[in-house]
């Protein structure tokens, strides 16, 4: 079975609303609901030849509640990160303080270079402690899918971060 471009309008119109309210009790944030809805419904036209009219509606609820999983998850591990103890400066000269401020401020600048799916691993893995495995299970991606998204992460943090990583 599959859609159509006039069903999935049809779709769209008929469960948007409901699935933003869905959202938005997960969520908290309207703008947020909304963008989750829309990549609801992406991730609903890209699979469209799979699609079984009789079962889209879950399909939908199911899609739109594992990417507000995800973007919890995501604003977790940020959160994490952003709030994580600073390296302990009292005992060090004042040069090392500047050195070590400087390269925190460079290693928040190069994550923030990564795609967002290279960051949240990474911060997985690296601050969190998470093993390939659980980072793998928690996103819904294969272990080799984290490997690869690794390699690129650290492959981009040492080009930019160079011999300081």
């Amino acid at each position: 079975m599959s859609i159509d471009l006039k069903e999935f309008e049809r779709l769209f119109d008929q469960y948007f609303d409901s699935l933003r309210g869905f959202v938005y009790y997960k969520t908290g944030d309207i703008e947020t609901s909304e963008d989750i809805v829309q990549e609801t419904f992406l991730k609903l036209w890209k699979q469209k030849e799979q699609v079984n009219k009789e079962t889209v509606k879950s399909l939908l609820y199911t899609i739109a509640s594992n990417l507000a999983k995800n973007h919890y998850k995501h604003q977790t591990i940020v959160f994490n990160f952003i709030n994580a103890p600073k390296i302990e400066k009292a005992s060090e000269s004042p040069q090392e303080i500047m050195e070590l401020t400087e390269f925190e401020n460079r290693l928040q600048n190069a994550l923030a270079e990564l795609s967002e799916a290279n960051r949240i691993t990474f911060l997985m893995n690296r601050i969190e402690g998470h093993t390939y495995a659980e980072i793998a299970e928690r996103l819904g991606i294969s272990v080799k899918a984290v490997e690869k998204r690794m390699s690129s992460s650290i492959q981009q943090l040492f080009q930019l971060l160079g011999h300081k990583l």
